[in-house]
Order: structure tokens, then sequence, then C-alpha cells
């Protein structure tokens, strides 16, 4: 992972793609949504979203399990290369959660994020603030998910 000096606001990040499987959506909604549009193929084509529609927070979790894995993999690339990896603090939280357009099953869903904002913490000086637009696009090209995250990123100096 990068340091707070070396991220740039504008820039992009594709982390990963996961097809949505009527199994998947589900095994997600009987455990953590279990709402009938989620649970049941002929209840969700009677609904708003006229199909087996994945639970939001399914989507959203999806989002955060490639988001991560994508990290391990650029940590292990700079790790290889030698260089010295940043270790990221905590997420503070997030806003402007929207679960845009239904993700139906078979919906495969590419995931992106772009650095909007960042600024030095006033508390912890040692620390930068970044936020980040996530979003996740169908395989239309339609965004049907995006929040805004924060994240505390490690400066090179103290401060």
């Amino acid at each position: 992972m990068r340091f707070f000096e070396d991220i740039e606001i504008g820039a992009q990040r594709e982390f990963g793609s996961f097809t949505f499987t009527a199994d998947d959506i589900k095994r997600f909604a009987a455990q953590f949504d279990p709402q009938r549009f989620h649970l049941d193929e002929e209840e969700g084509r009677k609904s708003l979203f006229g199909g087996l529609a994945a639970s939001g927070w399914h989507v959203a979790a999806v989002c955060m399990k490639l988001l991560v894995a994508d990290g391990k993999r650029l940590t292990a690339e700079a790790v290889a290369r030698g260089e010295k990896v940043a270790v990221w603090g905590p997420s503070p939280g997030f806003r402007e959660l929207r679960w845009i357009k239904p993700v139906l099953a078979g919906d495969t869903i590419h995931f992106s994020s772009v650095v909007e904002t960042k600024r030095t913490s006033e508390k912890r000086p040692e620390w930068g603030i970044v936020q980040a637009r996530n979003t996740g696009t169908n395989q239309r090209g339609e965004v049907v998910f995006s929040f805004l995250a924060t994240a505390f990123v490690p400066r090179r100096g103290d401060g």
C-alpha cells in the first residue's frame, strides 16, 4: 500500500469483478438479509426489481472482499520489489452509500475506486486522511453501487 504523499487526487484503481449467481444471492440473503425478493426467483420477478436481486449488503460485502484482496496483492508486489510498504490505519467510516440499480442473478459487477480528497489529520499529523469514491458497474456499463470511503493513511515522516 502507498504512503499518503504518493496518493494523487483523481487516481483510479480497478480492483476486481464478481458475478452474482442465484445460489450466492440466496445463500447470503438466508443468513443476512432474508427478504422475499432475495430468496425466491418468483418473488423477485413480482417485485420492483423484476428478478432475483442481490442484497445491497451482499454487493457491499463483495466490494470490501475484492478491495482487501487487491490491497494484499499490491502489497505483495511492492514487497517483492523491495519497496517499503505503508500499513494503513482503520477507516473512520463512510458516507453516501447508494444502491443505485438492482443487481440481479447473473449480473457481473466491476468494482473501482477514485481518490476524491486528501488532507493531513489535524489531531494525528503522522497520518493523512484520504476519501475515495468506490463504485460497482454492471456488464451494461451502469453504475449500480457507490459509497464514499474514508481511510487513515500513514505519512512518510512523523508530521
